[in-house]
């Protein structure tokens, strides 16, 4: 799983469902957003916040 914290605007490296973070890792009632490979994440109202990866799509061939 992908732990490393991302700043908005940065390119997503996995598809999948981000949770937005406060600089302490306090996560609830927090927003999610599924966002696309490569796709840039949107901005945060709050300075500081950063997302990481909750949920990874996952895909079938």
């Amino acid at each position: 799983m992908w732990t490393r914290n991302l700043t908005p605007w940065t390119p997503a490296p996995i598809s999948g469902q981000y949770q937005q973070v406060w600089p302490r890792w306090w996560t609830s009632n927090r927003p999610e957003v599924t966002v696309s490979r490569w796709e840039r994440l949107p901005p945060t109202p709050e300075a500081w916040s950063t997302f990481i990866l909750v949920d990874k799509t996952r895909h079938t061939r």
